[in-house]
């Protein structure tokens, strides 16, 4: 684990050098990976109560793991691990963190209240910016990183039970968040989804939509940037919904999609401005 972290420090620095407008951002999220490691390593306990009895008819039925924003869970763990975070981001004294900050110290922000809301909130339309502080939502990061070690730990313990299971759902398996970005891999390309909540990957087929199902070659498209063939944006004009795709087949490296998903920004800005989702 410590030379994977150590590999991805050494990714993340190379495109802070390339990319000097996401360094902001990159230094927020070498620093959280440290610190997510640390505390991945109290983590001990199922937090979520999750009755096992009931995984594999859950998983059948395409139903994940854990249930939000219904079920009971401790967040004494999360809690302490998003103070952490937070503290990190208000050492770069971005804007948007002194108000999370004045906001929690004034009691107008709840940390368990935002957990649950976080499940079930989709954002406004027209609240939405063209520019990266409308595509990156850093108290939305933040939230998702707190309960990141304590999903982690589900990811490990029922992973296999999961691969049985053969999930083909375009949510994921543990939390039921929607994927950020995907890879493909291996000699054919096989796709995978990956979960920013949970760090969970699972193959999913090449040709469809993991928002909406929608296997129509013909309303399905992609679209790249010269120079940049790694990288892809995935659309389809069923639902207007996109996903970023990454494919480092080539370079036979294996990416950190937590990585990619900040340093391909500019991605989500073009897949804005050409309307999708």
């Amino acid at each position: 684990m410590a030379e994977l972290l150590k590999d991805t420090l050494e990714t993340i620095s190379g495109y802070k050098n390339m990319n000097p407008h996401y360094e902001e951002l990159l230094d927020i999220l070498e620093e959280s990976l440290i610190l997510r490691e640390q505390y991945r390593r109290k983590v001990k306990n199922d937090i979520f109560n999750v009755n096992e009895s009931l995984i594999e008819k859950k998983l059948a039925g395409g139903f994940p793991i854990v249930d939000f924003p219904g079920g009971t869970f401790g967040l004494e763990g999360p809690r302490e691990y998003f103070a952490a975070l937070l503290e990190i981001a208000n050492k770069r004294a971005l804007e948007e963190t002194s108000e999370i900050v004045e906001k929690m110290e004034k009691g107008e922000l709840d940390y368990t209240k935002m957990v649950r809301d976080s499940f079930t909130f989709q954002q406004d339309e027209d609240e939405q910016d063209d520019d990266l502080s409308g595509i990156f939502d850093l108290l939305g990061f933040l939230i998702e990183e707190s309960l990141r070690p304590s999903l982690e730990f589900l990811s490990e313990k029922y992973k296999d039970t999961i691969f049985k299971a053969r999930w083909s759902e375009g949510y994921c398996p543990i939390c039921g968040r929607e994927p950020k970005i995907s890879e493909l891999r291996e000699e054919g390309g096989k796709r995978f989804l990956f979960c920013g909540q949970c760090g969970f990957e699972w193959q999913f087929r090449r040709v469809k939509c993991p928002f909406c199902g929608n296997e129509d070659q013909q309303t399905l498209a992609y679209f790249t940037i010269e120079d940049e063939e790694k990288y892809r944006v995935d659309v389809c004009n069923v639902c207007n919904k996109y996903i970023k795709t990454v494919d480092f087949r080539k370079t036979k490296k294996k990416p950190n999609l937590d990585v990619e998903d900040i340093a391909t920004l500019h991605l989500d800005i073009l897949a804005d401005e050409e309307g999708y989702e």
